[in-house]
């Protein structure tokens, strides 16, 4: 994949089509909050607010579906779940929301390809998935749902999720990075001590490509229902591999590397809340738009990214394979961390310490500079790009 492949196999990385779109449209009573905050709607409190948040699982489906036609395992539907809820769920918490939370579903499924059995999988990890967040202390209440038969717009299945809740306005955390701020990340690989299994890093973002760029020629040819028939031949199913393909390292096959579950931070976000919420200066979630993310929420200043993490395997495997440049992979992907807190050098270490008794690596990566415009520098070994 060169720069613009992820396009032209229909996706975008930063959607600014989707942001043009929505520009004039009321952004809530915190307009630079990471999510949308309404009034009290449900409650009529001045003092509380309402907050509805919708996500999914993107195409991580789609690598689903080919290994459950190859292996026919039904854990991997509860990893599908957790990527669905968790984008919803640490959403939430970049704006200090705790829950409790309400939970609905929406799955779309061509029924021809997805059959009963899988919609039962997924039901019930729903209910699992819950279960093992209670113990954390986040309390999710499944509503309902619905599932659409909808071959004629779906190939194989879409799991969508919304999630609302309802909080104390001076709980809220907004987006107000400020000059002197340090960014902490929180690395989105190894294992925490609240994961069975170790963890490859790639979240929910940029798996159209990565399924493309590692996956071989077999599965189009086996599953034309997995791929837009849109996209030019000569970038779909590109790679090398099938999904048992041994690699070296942690993972032993593609499938440990592209359906690791997403993994949640709201174990060690609940603890920080406790005592440091109040010098917070802003929470971004690196999903859609990757390491650039924190650019929809600031108008000027320069954010400087200048100790990554060192990148996971799983996204050097992408790149090798793929060929992406590397100013591209930032865009796409995590690369290492999925989640960053702007605060100042103090909270940052505290917080770095609380991270440690959770099993999460976690260190301060950039800070923040006064500047007349918005721009991101990324710093790394591998050359300094720029992005605005």
């Amino acid at each position: 994949m060169t720069i613009g492949n992820y396009s032209l196999r229909g996706v975008s990385s930063s959607k600014e089509d989707v942001h043009k779109a929505i520009k004039n449209l009321d952004k809530g009573i915190y307009p630079n909050a990471f999510c949308k905050i309404l009034p009290d709607y449900l409650g009529n409190n001045k003092n509380y607010c309402n907050i509805l948040h919708a996500d999914g699982a993107g195409t991580k489906p789609v690598l689903a579906y080919l290994h459950w036609k190859e292996f026919k395992d039904p854990e991997i539907w509860k990893g599908i779940i957790q990527d669905a809820i968790v984008m919803n769920l640490d959403d939430l918490l970049c704006v200090g929301a705790t829950g409790p939370f309400l939970l609905s579903s929406l799955i779309a499924r061509n029924k021809y390809k997805i059959e009963g059995e899988v919609i039962s999988h997924l039901i019930s990890a729903t209910q699992k998935i819950i279960n093992e967040f209670k113990k954390s202390g986040i309390k999710i209440i499944l509503t309902g749902g619905e599932t659409e038969d909808v071959g004629d717009v779906v190939k194989t299945l879409s799991v969508n999720f919304t999630m609302a809740c309802r909080m104390k306005r001076i709980e809220v955390i907004p987006v107000n990075i400020e000059p002197g701020d340090v960014i902490v990340g929180l690395s989105s690989s190894g294992v925490t001590k609240y994961e069975k299994d170790f963890n490859s890093g790639i979240g929910c973002n940029g798996l159209t490509s990565a399924r493309h760029d590692l996956l071989s020629k077999h599965y189009s040819i086996k599953y034309p229902e997995s791929y837009d028939t849109e996209i030019p031949e000569n970038l779909v199913y590109s790679g090398k591999n099938k999904l048992n393909q041994k690699k070296s390292g942690v993972n032993p096959d593609i499938t440990n590397y592209l359906l690791s579950p997403t993994r949640t931070y709201s174990p060690l976000l609940l603890e920080i809340f406790k005592y440091d919420r109040k010098k917070i200066n802003g929470i971004i979630h690196c999903t859609g738009g990757g390491q650039t993310k924190v650019l929809h929420f600031i108008k000027s200043n320069h954010v400087i990214k200048n100790n990554l993490f060192p990148i996971p395997p799983v996204f050097s495997l992408i790149k090798e394979q793929s060929q992406t440049q590397w100013e591209e992979m930032y865009k796409v992907f995590n690369m290492g961390h999925r989640m960053e807190i702007y605060t100042n050098e103090s909270v940052a270490n505290t917080i770095i310490k609380k991270s440690r008794k959770f099993g999460i690596d976690a260190r301060i990566i950039g800070y923040v500079e006064k500047s007349k415009t918005k721009k991101l520098s990324i710093m790394t070994e591998h050359g300094d790009f720029v992005y605005s």
